[in-house]
This record gives structure tokens, C-alpha cells and sequence, in this order.
């Protein structure tokens, strides 16, 4: 156990480093880090000092085929969907604004009542008008290909940019949307 935790001590840094020369879609650094350690811990338990190999070379290729796997992994086709929506759980704002998610400050449909569709169908029109407003015009082809069902890439390559320049036209549309509706609350 304390031979154990002073071989993750020792070897904490090498696994940044590996980690910080790597990309994984849909993650973050902290991922790949947390990667890098499983191929440590996996070196730990796997290694045979009655082999011609040193733990240093053994542990490096262990943290190494770990971040791997997990970067080729996440760029799996299988995988696109969970690496390129725009969940509308999120909150708009990227700060620590106090707004509700997209799900939650969109309005839903109603139950039929003739007084809430006439309200719901003024406030699309009114959301509608907004968004032609304050699109701009990446904006507008980019949401407009989006609720169309197309994925990130597919965008991209329609619109002729990067994919997280889609992703970023989606986040403002996502802030402008969420702006639009909580004005239209104060002014009601």
C-alpha cells in the first residue's frame, strides 16, 4: 500500500505531461489525466519484475496505451452524438449567471386551452422576430441547419468552417434565446 501510493506520487507529473500532449473529444484535460492514472494503476498491478523491462518504461507505455484507447474511443463515429449536442440542460450563460437551462426557460406546449395557445404562439412570433434581429448570419444558416437534424461535422462542412465555431454560433444562439425570453418576463 505505501509502495504503491509512492509509485503514484512519483509518477503524478510524468501523467500530466503524457496527458497535456493529447486532445479528447467531448473532454477535457482532467479526463485525460484521469486516464493516464488507470494506466498507472494498471502498471502497478500488472507489472512482473521477472520480465527484462524497468517499471519506469512499463509504466509509461501502460499511461500511454491508456490515453490513447481513451482518445480513439471518444472519437468514435458511434460515440458523435454524445460528443457534439448541445445538451439543453446546460445553462446558457457560461458564467455563473442565475438564468434557468434552455429546458427550462423555453416555453412548452400547453394543455389546449385557446388562451395559452394564443399566448405561446405570440411568443414565438416574438422569439422568431428576436432571433431574425439579432442572428448574425452564421448564426441563422448554423440554427437553422441544426433543428434541421444535422450533426456538428455535417454543419461545418455545409457552412464552411470548424466545427467549434458551429458549436460556438449555437452557445450565443442559446445566450440570445435565453436573453429574448427573460425580457420578455420582466416586460410581462
Amino acid at each position: 500500500m505505501a509502495a504503491r501510493n509512492r509509485l503514484i506520487r512519483r509518477y503524478q507529473s510524468f501523467v500530466r505531461l503524457k496527458a497535456s500532449s493529447y486532445f479528447l473529444a467531448g473532454g477535457d484535460t482532467d479526463d485525460l489525466l484521469q486516464e493516464g492514472m488507470l494506466g498507472l494503476f494498471k502498471a502497478i498491478r500488472d507489472f512482473r519484475p521477472d520480465r527484462e523491462s524497468s517499471f519506469r518504461n512499463f509504466a509509461e507505455l501502460c499511461i500511454t496505451r491508456q490515453i490513447i484507447t481513451a482518445v480513439k474511443t471518444a472519437t468514435r463515429k458511434k460515440h458523435a452524438p454524445l460528443n457534439q449536442y448541445v445538451p439543453f440542460s446546460l445553462k446558457p450563460g457560461a458564467g455563473g449567471d442565475e438564468q434557468g437551462t434552455l429546458e427550462q426557460i423555453l416555453p412548452g406546449p400547453s394543455a389546449g386551452e385557446p388562451f395559452s395557445q394564443v399566448s405561446s404562439a405570440e411568443e414565438l412570433r416574438a422569439l422568431l422576430q428576436c432571433l431574425a434581429g439579432s442572428l448574425s448570419e452564421l448564426e441563422s444558416r448554423v440554427l437553422s441547419l441544426y433543428l434541421d437534424g444535422m450533426s456538428y461535422e455535417q454543419i461545418a462542412a455545409r457552412v464552411g468552417c470548424p466545427t467549434k465555431t458551429v458549436d460556438n454560433a449555437l452557445q450565443r444562439v442559446k445566450r440570445k434565446v435565453a436573453a429574448h425570453l427573460q425580457e420578455r418576463a420582466v416586460a410581462i
